[in-house]
């Protein structure tokens, strides 16, 4: 597969800090995003801290390889943002999805509620599950997938990265396509746009241009919080053998 990439971050329209951190590198097949919980100090030292970690991690050939070394880095992450906490007396987090790629499959692994989606035909699949207050009433069956996005409690998280010891790191692996689109975002793009109008959007506005439309809708609808995103598009490389002439077969 051949990969093209675009990533953006805003600081909203009301938020004066952008708390929110993105990672990306088409070397390591690594991509990142980080959300530093505004509720709580140095929000974006906390995310930094997830995506500077994520990003010093060694390149293994397998996707499996790489995954375990992507959730040992946000473990890192975690360790480090808990022993600034115990040093300032205060507490600090982040949340953190991360997307592994290698030749026709990808993984990603989070903690908390930023997302991963994949964009597949016309079809928008939400990839992450969020470890998050109103997940788990979905789960129980108290209210629906449709209320949990515009419940009052979905800032809720109930993981995050440098809030507990012991981090669990959950991951998924899948087969990737030729024009699939995987878009990792922060709660600051999925809290105010739903699923089906990030979806026209990926569907209607070239790669590179994603960021910035997305962004300008979430402005339109007030931007509350810091918003990120980043969209990793994959290609079939076809290959050209040439006979003898020079003509093409």
């Amino acid at each position: 597969m051949r990969l093209e990439w675009h990533a953006a971050t805003d600081v909203g329209a009301v938020r004066k800090i952008n708390e929110d951190r993105y990672f990306a590198s088409e070397p390591l097949g690594l991509w990142a995003v980080a959300d530093g919980m505004g509720g709580m100090a140095r929000g974006d030292w906390a995310s930094t801290q997830a995506v500077e970690a994520v990003g010093g991690v060694a390149r293994q050939t397998s996707l499996e390889a790489m995954l375990h070394e992507a959730a040992g880095a946000l473990r890192r992450a975690n360790d480090a943002i808990l022993a600034e906490s115990h040093a300032q007396g205060t507490r600090m987090g982040t949340t953190a999805v991360v997307l592994v790629v290698r030749d026709n499959q990808f993984g990603v692994c989070w903690v908390g509620d930023s997302r991963a989606y994949l964009l597949r035909g016309r079809q928008m699949h939400k990839l992450t599950r969020d470890h998050s207050q109103v997940q788990e009433m979905v789960d129980h069956g108290i209210i629906t997938p449709e209320q949990m996005e515009r419940h009052p409690s979905r800032n809720v998280l109930t993981r995050a990265v440098g809030v507990q010891p012991d981090l669990a790191v959950d991951s998924i692996v899948d087969r990737l396509e030729p024009e699939d689109v995987v878009l990792l975002c922060s709660d600051g793009l999925h809290g105010v746009l739903d699923e089906r109008e990030i979806r026209d959007i990926l569907l209607r506005v070239p790669l590179s241009q994603v960021g910035q439309a997305l962004i300008a809708r979430c402005h339109e609808e007030g931007a509350p919080d810091n918003v990120t995103l980043v969209a990793v598009a994959a290609e079939e490389v076809t290959l050209i053998q040439f006979g003898e002439a020079g003509s093409a077969q």
